[in-house]
């Protein structure tokens, strides 16, 4: 078992603030070598900081989740995240803030997954639409399992004849001609919504000059779908910032004509904010 002493995760949650929950590989491996351990086990000692970031003003369960992807060598921090006066299925699960984070911050794939606490039936159906949901190996207090032990006889994408997966799709070659920044049309091109079409993305600019992203994850049972503004909330709270602390200068949305259904949800989360919450909603027609 590896035990972190306080000056090292005083460093790694200081590092990973200011890199959005992400570990780098360089990082990663210095770890390794200083624990003399292997990357599981290091995932799941990373658990307690990444539980740091959760913010659970409903529930009080804080929940951390630590993703590696064995291609880029990074690993990924995820935390639950609820939203005071709002529905509860509008919160934000670890493992879906781990998830979005490896995808929002170039990962290639999501090799393994380690949690503390066993992910709810939610969370089981978000991960089987990865791209590695077939090897994805799930880390566990209890022990180690993979996805189809977890979910068996599943639901997944091609039952609704979607070939496409969470992680392997491509950008969309679309012209979007909004007064809006290159970064996020590139978030809106980058959406995965084989299901509704609905392209949208959100961007979260701070007073401070710091930019958050966030896009839409679709899920073949679309409930445990991700909207675009918890994707970009949940970046905010792996930065190190509370919503109601954080000072906002604008929100922005980006959906696409014909498929808009994210207006409402968006408006409903960011009342959590401190100060402006206003939201600035922009609709392309895609070409």
């Amino acid at each position: 078992m590896v035990l972190i002493d306080n000056k090292t995760e005083l460093f790694i949650v200081e590092s990973c603030k200011q890199s959005h929950g992400v570990i780098k590989a360089g990082l990663v491996n210095q770890l390794i070598s200083q624990f003399e351990c292997d990357i599981k086990s290091l995932q799941q000692a990373l658990l307690p900081i990444a539980a740091k970031f959760a913010q659970a003003p409903v529930s009080s369960f804080y929940v951390g989740a630590v993703i590696f992807d064995k291609v880029t060598g990074n690993m990924y921090l995820g935390a639950n995240l609820e939203f005071k006066h709002q529905a509860l299925s509008l919160v934000v699960h670890a493992e879906q803030a781990a998830i979005n984070n490896a995808w929002i911050n170039g990962a290639k794939e999501i090799t393994s997954i380690a949690i503390n606490a066993a992910p709810c039936g939610f969370c089981r159906q978000f991960m089987n639409e990865l791209s590695t949901a077939d090897t994805l190996e799930i880390l566990l207090p209890t022990g180690r399992y993979s996805l189809e032990e977890l979910l068996p006889c599943d639901f997944g994408p091609k039952d609704l004849g979607n070939q496409e997966a969470l992680m392997a799709q491509s950008a969309e070659q679309i012209e979007i001609s909004l007064p809006i920044s290159e970064q996020l049309k590139e978030q809106v091109r980058l959406a995965y919504v084989p299901y509704s079409k609905n392209m949208s993305a959100a961007e979260l600019a701070l007073t401070d000059g710091r930019v958050f992203y966030g896009r839409y994850a679709e899920n073949a049972a679309y409930s445990p779908s991700l909207s675009p503004m918890s994707s970009v909330l949940s970046q905010l709270a792996l930065a190190g910032e509370t919503l109601e602390g954080a000072k906002v200068e604008r929100v922005t949305l980006v959906e696409t004509k014909g498929c808009e259904n994210q207006k409402a949800v968006a408006q409903a989360v960011l009342t959590n904010l401190n100060g402006d919450s206003s939201l600035l909603h922009h609709v392309f027609e895609a070409k």
